[in-house]
Formats: structure tokens, C-alpha cells, sequence
């Protein structure tokens, strides 16, 4: 018996002498990771106002980028608020597709786009971020797939918000001119973040944000046009109301921290990792996103009768078609911009 015991605690003290082991072993099997680095010792383009450290160092391997996911550093926070959205969104989707008939009813291929191009807009926004300080031509590459994933976006605020929201007065005077011109005013914003980003340091900062930020509020204004009205007409036994209040109160908050560096100018050096106004940017949107898409299914589930009735004549397959185009016209925009990034490049290159 008491060989027994003696055998019995032999083994246990042998699991515990593994397990003290399993820190030292992660270290070793972990590859090294370079520290950050200061925004002096990166190139200009890279650079955040008011942001001072925090950076991680150009022209490593892919590897290492990925595995920034997991170090601290000044993007480490716009990273994974938009990957926690992501995921959340993967979430949504799955629950939507248990109670709403994707494949068979026309009428629910708008709230389709609307959360697709939400996945778009979060995804691509998480790769911007995380691979985007590989290079100068990656940053820019990145960037501009960021932008045409803010233009998708637009463009499924656009298509739920006529299609769900609007009301028999408005649909009547912009039938076959409202979509047309969400479809144009997506390409702009996409046009316009795209040359904003490539003329980064060429132009003053608050010219840049006017390249950016014009095109993205015309756009926002064309597309929630229904929504305002309806917000301006709203009833008690209107069940989706607060949820289009909630998106346009968040939309117009993270707008101005998109604007307007708020916390890092007036607290220089301590928002290198958290607090800066881009990731309450990245917050507030996501949650926009979802009191967003709450309130479009609340309208496809009680509002049928109506829209129904409106797009009868089988508006959504001629949405979904505008929906391709938009996502065409972005990508030849970010071509054309990133053929411009290249030459400019190349030039640089020839004379250093």
C-alpha cells in the first residue's frame, strides 16, 4: 500500500515539474518578436499625430505581422475592435440565416448585402491595420481595400434604408434615381479616402480629411435620406425607431472622433496603445453596425405589407446587380490609385 502512495505522489510530482516547465517551453517554441519603435524611426507616411510610440518596425515577415495580433502596440486596439466586431458579425449572420429565407425570398436580399458588406467593411478594416505597416506599398494597398469595404458599406446602408424604411411618398419621387446615385456616391467616397490616403504627406492634414470626410458625409446623408424622414415622422407603435435612432446618434459620434484626434492631443504620449479617437471610432461604428442591421430586420419582419407592395417589380436582383457594379467601380478605383502609389514608388526608388 504504501508503495502504492509513494508511486502516486512520484507521478504527480513529475506532472507538476512538466507544467512548471510549459511557460519556458512557449518561450522557446515563440519566435522573437522585434519591440516597437518610436515614430521617429519610422517613415513619415506611417505616422499618427500625436501619436509618439508604439510602432512596430518596417519590412518583417508576414509572420511577424500576424503574430502582432498578440503584442502591444499603437494598433494593437483598432485591430481586434474590429475583429471582435468581425466575429460578432459571423454571429449575426448565422442567427439571421435560422429565421430569415436568404435563398428563396427576394425580399430579404437587402438585409443580406446590408450584413455582408458590414463583414466587408470589419474585415478588411482588421487587415489594414494588422499588415499595413509591412511597407509603404502595402500600407497603401491595404488601406485602399479598407476604403472599398467603407464604400460597400455605404452602399448596403443605402439599399436596406430604401428598401425597408422608406415610405410610400419618398419611394414614388425617387423610384430609379436613388440607388443609381447611392451606387456613384459609394465610388466617390471609395475615390475620394483613396486619394486622400496617396496624397497622405503631400497636402495639409485638414485638406486630406476633406478629400475623406466630404464624399463619405454626402453619401451618408443621400443614404439615410429615408431614415431621417421616417426619425421626423416617428410613432409609438413604430418597433424599429430606437434602433434607427441608436445608428444615427452612434454614426454621428464616431464621426467626430474620426475627425477630431480629441483624446491624444490633449493627452500627448498616454493614448499610444489605448485611448486614441480612432479606436472609440472603431467602437462606435461597430455598434452603429449592429443597431443597424437590428433595426432593418425588425422593419423586413413588421413592414412587409409595405415594401412588398413598393418593390413588387423585383427591385432586389436589380439591387444585388448595383451592388456588384459598386464593388467593380471600387476595385478599379484601387487599382488605378495603387497604379499611381507604384509609379510614384518606382521613382523614388530610381533616385535614392
Amino acid at each position: 500500500m504504501a508503495t502504492m502512495v509513494m508511486e502516486s505522489i512520484g507521478r504527480v510530482f513529475i506532472s507538476l515539474q512538466q507544467i512548471r516547465q510549459v511557460p519556458r517551453l512557449l518561450t522557446e517554441a515563440a519566435p522573437s518578436m522585434p519591440g516597437t519603435v518610436t515614430d521617429s524611426e519610422v517613415p513619415a507616411y506611417f505616422r499618427e499625430r500625436y501619436v509618439s510610440s508604439g510602432y512596430r518596425p518596417l519590412e518583417q515577415s508576414w509572420r511577424y505581422y500576424f503574430l502582432s495580433l498578440f503584442q502591444r502596440h499603437n494598433e494593437t486596439i483598432n485591430v481586434w475592435t474590429h475583429l471582435l466586431a468581425f466575429l460578432l458579425l459571423l454571429v449575426k449572420l448565422c442567427q439571421l440565416a435560422e429565421v430569415v429565407d436568404f435563398v428563396n425570398d427576394l425580399h430579404s436580399w437587402p438585409l443580406l448585402i446590408l450584413v455582408l458588406s458590414s463583414l466587408t467593411y470589419s474585415g478588411f478594416s482588421v487587415t489594414a491595420h494588422l499588415l499595413g505597416g509591412k511597407s509603404e506599398l502595402c500600407h497603401y494597398l491595404f488601406y485602399f481595400l479598407d476604403y472599398v469595404g467603407v464604400a460597400q458599406y455605404q452602399y448596403g446602408s443605402a439599399v436596406v434604408h430604401f428598401y425597408y424604411a422608406v415610405d410610400e411618398t419618398m419611394h414614388r419621387s425617387m423610384q430609379g434615381i436613388f440607388m443609381p446615385a447611392a451606387t456613384i456616391l459609394s465610388c466617390l467616397s471609395c475615390l475620394g479616402c483613396c486619394y486622400g490616403k496617396y496624397c497622405n504627406h503631400t497636402l495639409p492634414c485638414w485638406v486630406r480629411k476633406v478629400c475623406q470626410v466630404v464624399p463619405s458625409a454626402l453619401a451618408y446623408m443621400w443614404d439615410n435620406s429615408p431614415v431621417a424622414k421616417r426619425l421626423l415622422l416617428w410613432s409609438n407603435d413604430d418597433l424599429a425607431v430606437a434602433y434607427h435612432f441608436g445608428q444615427v446618434a452612434f454614426f454621428l459620434s464616431c464621426s467626430f472622433f474620426f475627425t477630431v484626434p480629441l483624446l491624444e492631443r490633449y493627452l500627448p504620449g498616454r493614448c499610444d496603445f489605448v485611448g486614441q479617437s480612432h479606436q472609440v471610432f472603431h467602437v462606435l461604428l461597430s455598434c452603429c453596425t449592429f443597431c443597424q442591421i437590428h433595426a432593418c430586420y425588425l422593419d423586413y419582419v413588421h413592414r412587409r405589407q409595405l415594401y412588398s407592395h413598393l418593390h413588387e417589380n423585383g427591385d432586389a436582383a436589380l439591387f444585388v446587380g448595383l451592388y456588384v457594379l459598386t464593388l467593380v467601380g471600387c476595385a478599379l478605383i484601387t487599382a488605378f490609385m495603387l497604379r499611381k502609389v507604384k509609379h510614384v514608388l518606382d521613382f523614388k526608388m530610381k533616385f535614392k
